[in-house]
Order: C-alpha cells, then structure tokens, then sequence
C-alpha cells in the first residue's frame, strides 16, 4: 500500500493510492458528489447541467492501470474503520500534472478537506514527478468552482474544449451550452 504521510493541515486526513479493490466506493463516492440528490448536500454537484453517470468502473481501472496515473485516496479512521473521504485523479499529461474527477463527499464539503486533497496532488505532481505546472478541465459556466480554483492560484487559460455530447459515459447533458475550460498552475 502506497501510504502518503497525514497533512498537517486537516487532523485524522491520510492518503494513499487507489488499488483494484476501491473501485466500487470510487465510484460511489464520484457519484454522489456529482450526481443526483445526494450530490445536491454539496456545492459541486452538476446534477442540473447533467444526469446519467460521472464515472464507472472501466474508468476507475483505467486511471489505476495507465502509467504515471494515480487515483489519490483521502480517508479518515472512523469507528467502522477508514472511510472514503475524497479522491482525485492525477496524471503526467503532455508535460504537466493533470487533476480531474476531483470529489469529496457531499456532507464534507466546505470544511477544508477539498483545499487540502488539491495540496496533496500538487505536492506529488510536483515534488515526486518533477512537473511544472498542474492542468485541469471544468465546465466553464461553473463559476463558483472556477472561483474556488481561482483562489487556490489556477488560472483561465481561455482554452476551450468540447462538451462530448453523445457520449453517455460523459452523462447525459440537460442543456445545450456546455464546454470545458483548461485551468492552469504554475507549480
């Protein structure tokens, strides 16, 4: 097991890397932080822009199994043993660190543990690839999300890409005016 030492910053918060067996709470835990009633107890749910899925285990495996990709795992000791706090997926993309199916769980958002999982992935995009800057996609009419990144020091680059309409493994749009946004991070 690939254990990351606990932050400082946020007390009973441990890391690690995502192995085969977590794939099933992975996705659970994407889920809900994004999609139907549940994702609507946090602040980052798309359940109005989107429904269907976020992610599913094919994408899970994927991520764990391409090279220089980790899925990094928050999770805290409960009284049932660890609990799934949050994850992230993070990736050496064409020469920078990318972050993406970033989530926390929907009734611990907004306490700080978000702030510290995008620490964590920058540290290790950083200090354990050597990479310059971190990346990452976010549907460009979410402006409370890009303020949130925004104050952690990313910047619009102005790049826009596609919605993947069609694409159910992308979910099912509920209006016609997506497209992501290419932030960025001088690390």
């Amino acid at each position: 097991m690939n254990t990351i030492a606990p932050s400082p910053a946020h007390a009973g918060l441990r890391f690690r890397h995502a192995t085969l067996t977590d794939i099933d709470a992975l996705v659970a835990l994407v889920e809900s932080a994004y999609r139907g009633d549940a994702s609507k107890q946090g602040w980052t749910t798309e359940a109005d822009m989107l429904g269907g899925r976020r992610t599913g285990p094919d994408d899970i495996q994927a991520c764990i199994d391409r090279s220089r990709s980790v899925i990094l795992i928050a999770e805290r000791r409960g009284a049932n043993g660890d609990e799934l706090i949050a994850c992230a997926h993070v990736a050496d993309e064409e020469g920078a660190g990318y972050f993406g199916m970033f989530s926390v769980q929907p009734t611990q958002q907004g306490g700080g543990v978000g702030k510290v999982v995008i620490a964590e992935a920058e540290r290790l995009v950083r200090e354990d690839w050597g990479l310059p800057a971190m990346r990452m996609t976010v549907i460009d009419i979410r402006d409370e999300l890009i303020a949130f990144y925004e104050r952690r020091g990313y910047r619009r680059t102005g790049i826009k890409k596609p919605f993947p309409y069609g694409d159910a493994r992308f979910g099912e749009p509920k209006r016609d005016d997506l497209r992501f946004e290419v932030l960025e991070k001088a690390l």
